[in-house]
């Protein structure tokens, strides 16, 4: 069994910086790409930016320059640096791994999402 657990989300005014991270525990054999995406109310879940093993990011035009994913592979951990917050920020951000575990089947999976909310 495979679990994401996140952490870091609040309320922040405009401007301000949260720093959001997920770790992945259970029967894990080998993690692949790690991200994180957002939904806002009445919006789809949109890739915020994911990393992979070797360290290649991709993030998504919205937040560049303003959003740093980084990944820890000894502890199986992602984070999401997010700086210069903005009000169309404000969603649920979610975690996402494509993780083998133990039993060598290869799948995605989610945390149970945090809350983002940028206002003043």
């Amino acid at each position: 069994q495979v679990q994401l657990a996140e952490s870091g989300g609040g309320l922040v005014q405009p401007g301000g910086s949260l720093r959001l991270t997920c770790a992945a525990s259970g029967s894990i054999f080998r993690i692949y790409a790690m991200g994180w995406y957002r939904q806002a109310p009445g919006k789809q879940r949109e890739l915020v930016a994911s990393i992979t093993s070797d360290g290649t990011t991709n993030t998504a035009d919205s937040v560049k320059g303003r959003f740093t994913i980084s990944r820890d592979n000894a502890k199986n951990k992602v984070s999401l640096q997010m700086n210069s917050l903005k009000p169309e920020d404000t969603a649920v951000y979610y975690c996402n791994a494509d993780i083998r575990g133990s039993g060598y089947v290869r799948r995605d999976y989610w945390g149970q999402g945090t809350q983002v909310t940028v206002s003043s």
